[in-house]
């Protein structure tokens, strides 16, 4: 995961510290990802001022993102594991995509891990926030 500073709402973070807490029945694969959470979770910054939340990246968040690498852009809307649904674009919060999302503000690069190497995305925009 990245140093970068990243901030979380109250509520995301109370919702999420119980998903964790439940998560020990998932599959081998998704649990260095759950871990990968539990630490971002535990680092964010609790904000509660409206104005700075509408910049940064919480659960439910349409995110609009550009691959450094390709310059392909796209959108995500970031979810709950039960309301994933890769056709629709909605990106898990257990997707290592979704833990490296959570957070981050407008004009922020995103850096994870995947098997070629390291992808970084270009946060370009909220688009909205259900």
């Amino acid at each position: 995961m990245n140093s970068t500073a990243i901030y979380i709402t109250k509520e995301d973070k109370t919702k999420l510290k119980k998903l964790i807490s439940f998560s020990s029945g998932y599959r081998q694969l998704d649990k260095k990802t759950i871990q990968d959470l539990k630490s971002e979770v535990e680092r964010a910054e609790v904000i509660t001022d409206e104005e700075r939340i509408n910049d940064i990246i919480t659960m439910n968040s349409t995110v609009r993102l550009k691959d450094l690498k390709s310059g392909v852009e796209f959108t995500y809307t970031l979810v709950y594991p039960d309301q994933a649904n890769i056709a629709e674009n909605k990106i898990s919060i257990f997707a290592p995509i979704g833990t490296a999302m959570l957070g981050y503000k407008v004009g922020e690069i995103i850096e994870w891990k995947v098997p070629a190497g390291k992808r970084r995305l270009e946060i370009l925009e909220i688009v909205s926030k259900e």
